[in-house]
């Protein structure tokens, strides 16, 4: 494997560590051994100082001095985002599952199989990926204010979240894209008890329907062609935490199925296996659709919809907002600034008014790139509106004029501006395979924009 992945493997057993370094050597590890609890926690410290840590632990339950209870309790309070894999004998699985419910990751018995040892040491290092990730994310969204503004709109969705945040309900969000439904999502889970358990998100948009599948509920080594080995899915990974499931709205009649079962027994079951895993796991939804209409349509089931929305949150899209620009522009701008290296001190009181008289359709997102590019194009600490696209200022040579005479084709007359960019916009897509980032820089365009653009052509499918 390309990435490093490093296990400490703690057994008084010679022959047993032996073995086990065997297998994971093979398997592409880095392992690192101690023959006690005692050991183990000198070999913690020496890493520490050289800036490695391991990945996960595998620890025997039995071992004179510190056993391997004692020695997990101290793992999670020096490396509380270190999995912890339990060695037991056969006769001692119910202690080994007492230790999971304090905190251990899983458990093997001794002798460990070959297979089953690398398919779990590969899902508890899978999840410290996860736990890390989470940690990071949510030290750089903790750095900033989940919204900027005070229209009536914003304070609503700042009182919605401290009010749902530390309930167990289930919140379905509404709202366009670039709104920051994601945002809202992250708060709740912060105001949440279940804050220092990890947030799991999945884009149900973004992946093919069975690939969605295996995703949320995970799998077993065989359940299907390239199923080399057991996976966790996100249900699994976000147990104890929250699990966001982003663009509900496009997931398959078939899985909803299969989400409302899980929703409604906290259980699930992996792809290829016969055994029911219990989960704990609280519920976030997010959908730009109208789903009540799309329950009406056939299209969202019903029982699935009241089952989400016990609770819901929309975010106002920016133009219904506009009060809250100077702020936004204000804030945007200063981080805009750091990641560019670039000071911008002031704005016009005309490129405001520009900014002002735009509807916005995408959304924050689209302010934010807009402000990214006047950014980088000015030749000073100012912006003025000479320095936002035509689309905003209302020029005559509109954006689409410039950016869809690609290829030597001529840029479009009004009257049938719309038609020439949406067949623009096919042909770009047939000419890069339907890959959308790639299809967005070949029209000079962000990839929201195309976004924006295939959803009011109807080519959201291809």
């Amino acid at each position: 494997m390309n990435e490093e992945r490093i296990a400490l493997i703690v057994d008084d057993e010679p022959g047993h560590r032996m073995m086990v370094r065997a297998v994971l050597e093979d398997d592409g590890w880095i392992v690192l051994e101690a023959e006690s609890g005692e050991r183990a926690l000198t070999v913690l410290a020496e890493e520490a100082e050289s800036d490695t840590y391991p990945d996960v632990a595998m620890v025997d339950m039995k071992m004179p001095g510190m056993d391997g209870m004692q020695l997990l309790k101290e793992l999670q309070i020096r490396r509380p985002s270190m999995p912890v894999v339990l060695l037991t004998a056969f006769g001692s699985v119910g202690s080994a599952v007492d230790a999971m419910k304090r905190g251990a990751f899983d458990y093997l018995t001794k002798p460990a199989d070959n297979d089953e040892l690398t398919a779990v040491l590969g899902k508890a290092f899978e999840y410290h990926k996860l736990l890390d990730e989470n940690a990071r994310l949510r030290a750089e969204v903790g750095s900033e204010p989940d919204f900027i503004g005070g229209s009536p709109g914003i304070e609503r969705v700042r009182d919605l979240i401290g009010q749902a945040g530390p309930t167990e309900a289930t919140v379905l969000i509404l709202g366009q894209s670039g709104t920051g439904k994601e945002l809202v999502a992250e708060g709740l889970h912060r105001a949440s008890l279940r804050a220092d358990k990890p947030l799991i998100k999945v884009n149900c948009a973004a992946l093919p329907d069975d690939l969605l599948e295996s995703e949320l509920f995970g799998y077993e080594k065989g359940a299907f062609t390239g199923a080399v080995k057991d996976k966790p899915g996100r249900f699994q990974l976000a147990d104890g935490g929250t699990l966001f499931l982003d663009e509900i709205g496009e997931m398959p009649g078939a899985l909803q199925a299969k989400l409302l079962r899980a929703l409604q027994e906290k259980t699930i079951e992996p792809l290829g296996s016969v055994r029911t895993i219990q989960v704990d796991a609280r519920i976030i939804a997010a959908t730009n659709r109208n789903l009540k209409r799309e329950v009406e349509a056939g299209r969202f089931r019903e029982d699935l919809y009241y089952r989400l929305a016990v609770l819901e949150i929309r975010i106002p899209p920016l133009c219904e907002r506009k009060e809250d620009l100077p702020l936004l522009v204000s804030f945007l701008l200063r981080r805009l600034g750091n990641k560019n290296n670039k000071i911008i001190r002031t704005v016009t009181p005309a490129f405001l008014d520009a900014l002002s008289g735009y509807d916005w359709p995408g959304n924050v997102r689209e302010l934010e790139n807009v402000l990214e590019r006047a950014l980088i194009l000015s030749r000073s600490d100012a912006l003025g509106p000479d320095l936002l696209p035509p689309q905003i200022t209302g020029a005559r040579e509109n954006v689409v004029d410039m950016e869809f005479t690609h290829g030597g084709r001529p840029a479009p007359t009004p009257a049938n501006l719309e038609e020439a960019e949406k067949q623009a916009i096919i042909q770009a897509l047939e000419e890069n395979g339907n890959h959308r980032e790639r299809t967005a820089e070949a029209l000079g365009i962000s990839r929201r924009t195309l976004q924006y653009k295939l959803k009011k052509y109807g080519l959201t499918r291809r």
